[in-house]
């Protein structure tokens, strides 16, 4: 990569680091004021919590994993901007981006509904039927799995460059 192609590549990933990092600051504000800070407004002029606001905030715990898949994007392409080696930081945001996505996935599917039907006396189902949720599971998982890859690759690699 020649060096003018090195440096756009680079201010592309700063650019990237702080849309990344816009996206969760923003998306987190609002969940924030929408689902914990009007509801507690609320509250203090009522002097009860709003109605289903724990089912509220239950079926949005995955976007929080979520949000913190974006945030790992955001840091390792900020790392790389500012002249690190993509190898090494390709391994590691493989890994916390598929295990962010992969359990945001499996919360979505399963643990929300289920934790929504303690609150609620057992009723519900069992699982919630959530293409996106279970799509983003699968390659959450399958991203954690070449992170770990990529990691072996690595160590061979080190282990090839000391016999040499």
């Amino acid at each position: 990569m020649s060096s003018p192609d090195l440096a756009r590549f680079r201010a592309m990933c700063a650019q990237f680091r702080w849309l990344a990092v816009f996206m969760v600051v923003s998306v987190g504000a609002l969940l924030a004021l929408l689902h914990i800070v009007f509801p507690a407004l609320i509250a203090l002029r009522d002097g009860a919590w709003p109605g289903g606001m724990i089912d509220d905030l239950l079926f949005r715990l995955p976007t929080l994993f979520y949000l913190f898949a974006v945030w790992s994007i955001g840091s390792a392409l900020g790392q790389v901007a500012r002249g690190r080696l993509i190898q090494p930081i390709l391994a590691s945001a493989l890994r916390r981006v598929g295990l962010a996505l992969g359990l945001g996935g499996v919360m979505s599917v399963f643990v929300v509904t289920n934790l929504a039907r303690v609150f609620e006396g057992g009723r519900g189902s069992f699982l919630h039927f959530d293409v996106a949720g279970m799509t983003l599971g699968m390659i959450g998982g399958a991203l954690f799995l070449l992170g770990r890859v990529i990691d072996q690759a690595e160590r061979v690699q080190a282990e090839l460059d000391e016999m040499i």
